[in-house]
């Protein structure tokens, strides 16, 4: 099973995208779904993720910005980010159960 994610860019401050994170194989139905990014110099960090009871975390820097969504059945998971900051700015990671995707940049101009 590979993951697949996309979505990222350059977006000015304030501006929003929708990042998104799908299998490429079939028969994967994964109980954690989460997205994590890493800043240059810094070490990744989660940003948001839905637990196997479908229960929602995020990180206190992006809370009531962004917004994590998933389709279990389709193993699938988005996320959408709304009045991005310059500090959001790095390569966004998607995960399934233990298996990463491969990392797609974010970039917020000032």
């Amino acid at each position: 099973v590979q993951l697949q994610a996309s979505g990222g860019g350059l977006v000015q401050t304030g501006g929003s995208l929708r990042l998104s994170c799908a299998t490429s194989g079939s028969d994967f139905s994964p109980s954690y779904m989460g997205w994590y990014r890493q800043a240059p110099g810094k070490q990744r960090e989660l940003v948001a993720d839905i637990n196997s009871a479908g229960g929602t975390f995020y990180s206190r820097s992006v809370q009531g910005r962004f917004t994590i969504s998933g389709d279990k059945a389709k193993a699938t998971v988005w996320l959408h980010m709304n009045s991005l900051k310059p500090e959001d700015t790095g390569v966004y990671y998607c995960i399934m159960n233990q298996i990463w995707g491969q990392g797609t940049q974010v970039t917020v101009s000032s």
